[in-house]
């Protein structure tokens, strides 16, 4: 089952993502954590760190996990 990451903008980028997912602690280090580990979103590989990613994408990071992205405006409505 993936782990939930709630985003409160409707579009976040794959480095934004991997910050805020606590699997890097800065964006600077985005572009060499792309180029060591493989992270597939919706089952294909992309290695892109200004990917655009959107609620309901699902995240997949070698080595650490499976994420799901969840708008957490919904919540208010």
């Amino acid at each position: 089952m993936p782990e939930i990451i709630q985003i409160d903008q409707s579009v976040i980028t794959l480095g934004q993502f991997l910050k805020h997912a606590t699997i890097i602690s800065s964006g600077g280090m985005a572009k060499p954590f792309l180029m060591d580990y493989t992270v597939w979103v919706n089952d294909e590989p992309d290695n892109r760190r200004g990917r655009k990613l959107h609620p309901g994408d699902v995240i997949k990071v070698e080595g650490f996990g499976t994420y799901l992205l969840e708008s957490a405006q919904n919540e208010d409505n």
